[in-house]
């Protein structure tokens, strides 16, 4: 195999030149732009609407409604049938429990609610013939008698099935919709009577926070009924990605000159519960509501399942419950866990579930480390003492060593410029052996000593306006990993390069979410930092570069770094994937959650050192070097662990 073509110099017509090449490592030294199509093209079919499509003919094929219903609510094994429950609309909700009995209600579930002991197992005559839908969304979609064909209001995945209502479920529908409506009715008069109460003023800062939540937020959508509220692309209704804050399509932008009389039911209730979910953690919450309905009642739930894993912490006290599922009793109990969820993240580890095929979050509080985390720390540490100068039998005590001595961060070793290159590449290269991962990756900022800079001058505009070239990801695959990729090194190189291009923009999206909010930094797009880590699930569904890198489990590890005296909160981040075999668990986050902060107290003692005089760049990790570490046959890097499921 030969290397592509290089040019190897600094004047300023060389370097314009080589921005004009491509920075695919396989296209090294061509031209940028010119291909004649797509190197790698993914099946149309590659991703959700494959899905959709398997679960609906598995649903079409399934011996009765209750093995068709369970297929549909868990996408197929997918996704927990809760999150598809609490994403039907009222009628939809009703009318699925009416023939069904599933509900996420508790008390519906059980059977009560006016279920007078209702025979749903199809017995009796139907005197009404619906129909039962899977939408191009994801959602389950439900036909009753107050609406027409679902393909008239829908976008269907296929056809539907026919689903025959007995004269009892008919009943039990009817009457049930009477309660909910009166429901409905007391929580809108109640969401209009706090929205009134926080008066003009209240309610313009209310409208600016949600705003800015909305646009620092990663992609939710959300609904009340049918109706659609998201912050990304598709029938954009949010400021996000599509609507700039003010634009007057978006919701919350077209309530702030308008009188509380004028907003509708579904404005209110919105304005209310997204209110709601932030007082309670912050933005990150609203992402937990992602692809249910945004009502009290969910927001009730949501927030009541938060209560009783916070509650369930040891030593903790317990938190009481909600007064009431009113908005003034839900907002005391959103206070309540705020105060509560900082204490917690100082004796266990709180984390997020990712359910991708929905994007939908769930907030867990972490179980003690045991055998299997304690075995994978121990590997990493066994690995890391043989390639660093570092000691100590745990990550911490290894993290120890390097900042009693860390003068070898700025020095070269291992084959690279500095030791903190060589530390961050032995940490990923250990991580992807001990864990069994097909990629294991870490990111940071390429030049400490220009942020140090910066942070000196208080030049927060500089900073907001660094672009990705600031910053890199180190991506090592695992070899066998290519047999996801037509056994093709050369596929590898540059899926392994097209990760770490996008791990440095979640660098630099990250970046100005730490600093102060002067005008530039305002008007520079960015994500709010993550702060705790994640387990993703099917991450292989919607995201274009997961589908093409073929990210099915992921764990996601982010951590905050000290520059001179400020935090600068997911500056890096230790991430591993999976294309295949069995998840990662709760037991593999807690192990990997300490192999990300060892880097990230490396990152802060070599701060420390550039703040004292020392010259410390990152040079490694671009797409020479992923060429060169993957493709090329030489490489003494690449490791040989066989990944997991071969």
């Amino acid at each position: 195999m030969t290397r592509p073509a290089e040019r190897n110099s600094s004047s300023r017509r060389a370097k314009l030149s080589r921005a004009r090449q491509s920075r695919r490592p396989s296209r090294l030294g061509t031209a940028a732009g010119v291909a004649a199509e797509p190197d790698y093209l993914l099946s149309t079919d590659a991703g959700f609407p494959g899905l959709l499509k398997r679960v609906w003919r598995a649903a079409t094929a399934a011996e009765d409604l209750p093995a068709a219903v369970d297929m549909l609510l868990t996408l197929g094994g997918h996704v927990p049938a809760d999150v598809q429950l609490r994403a039907l609309g009222s009628a939809d909700e009703i009318a699925l429990w009416a023939l069904s009995g599933v509900s996420w209600r508790a008390d519906w579930a059980a059977g009560a609610d006016g279920a007078e002991g209702a025979d749903r197992a199809g017995g009796g005559a139907a005197v009404f013939v619906g129909e039962l839908g899977l939408c191009t969304n994801g959602r389950v979609a439900v036909r009753v008698p107050s609406r027409g064909p679902l393909a008239t209001e829908v976008d269907l995945v296929d056809g539907v099935l026919h689903v025959p209502w007995t004269a009892q479920a008919l009943a039990d529908y009817q009457a049930a919709v009477v309660r909910a409506a009166t429901r409905r009715a007391g929580a809108i008069a109640d969401c209009r009577a706090w929205l009134a109460a926080a008066g003009p003023g209240g309610r313009a800062d209310l409208l600016e926070q949600l705003k800015d939540a909305a646009q620092r937020t990663a992609p939710f959508v959300l609904y009340q009924d049918r109706k659609q509220y998201t912050n990304f692309r598709d029938r954009n209704t949010i400021t996000g990605k599509t609507l700039w804050p003010g634009h007057p399509d978006c919701a919350l932008s077209g309530l702030q000159a308008l009188p509380l009389e004028l907003w509708s039911d579904n404005d209110a209730e919105l304005v209310v519960c997204l209110a709601l979910l932030v007082r309670s953690a912050g933005y990150a919450r609203i992402e937990e509501a992602n692809g249910t309905q945004l009502t009290l009642d969910h927001v009730a739930y949501l927030l009541e399942r938060t209560r009783q894993a916070y509650s369930g912490v040891p030593g903790e006290p317990r938190i009481p419950p909600a007064a009431s599922t009113g908005v003034a009793g839900l907002n005391d109990l959103a206070e309540r866990l705020r105060a509560r969820r900082p204490g917690l993240g100082r004796t266990v580890q709180l984390y997020r579930e990712i359910h991708g095929a929905l994007m939908h979050k769930v907030e867990r509080v972490a179980g003690p480390p045991g055998p299997g985390a304690e075995r994978r720390e121990a590997d990493l540490c066994a690995r890391l003492r043989e390639r660093l100068p570092v000691s100590g039998r745990t990550l911490h005590e290894l993290g120890a060593s390097v900042a009693a001595a860390p003068g070898w961060l700025a020095r070269p070793h291992g084959g690279f410029g500095t030791g903190l290159e060589s530390l961050v590449h032995a940490t990923v290269v250990a991580a992807n052996a001990v864990f069994e991962a097909d990629f294991a990756m870490s990111r940071g900022m390429r030049s400490l000593p220009r942020l140090v800079r910066a942070l000196r001058a208080q030049d927060w505009s500089q900073i907001a306006q660094w672009d990705l070239p600031e910053y890199f990801c180190c991506v090592v695959p695992a070899e066998p990993a290519r047999r996801y990729f037509g056994d093709s090194v050369e596929q590898l190189a540059d899926i392994a390069w097209a990760i770490s291009a996008r791990m440095q923009y979640n660098s630099w999206h990250f970046i100005a979410g730490n600093l102060p909010k002067v005008a530039d930094v305002v008007a520079r797009d960015y994500f709010v930092p993550p702060t705790i880590p994640d387990l993703a699930y099917h991450s292989d569904q919607h995201h274009h570069g997961h589908v093409a890198a073929r990210v099915r489990w992921s764990i996601r590890s982010p951590q905050p770094v000290t520059v001179l005296d400020r935090t600068f909160t997911g500056f890096i981040d230790l991430r591993l994937l999976r294309c295949e075999g069995p998840r990662f668990d709760e037991q593999d986050l807690l192990a990997a959650r300490r192999g990300s902060a060892f880097i990230a107290g490396a990152t802060s003692a070599a701060a420390a050192l550039v703040a004292a005089g020392t010259d410390i760049e990152i040079t490694s990790f671009d797409p020479d070097w992923h060429w060169a570490t993957i493709a090329a046959p030489e490489s003494p890097t690449l490791p040989a662990t066989p990944a997991v499921g071969s």
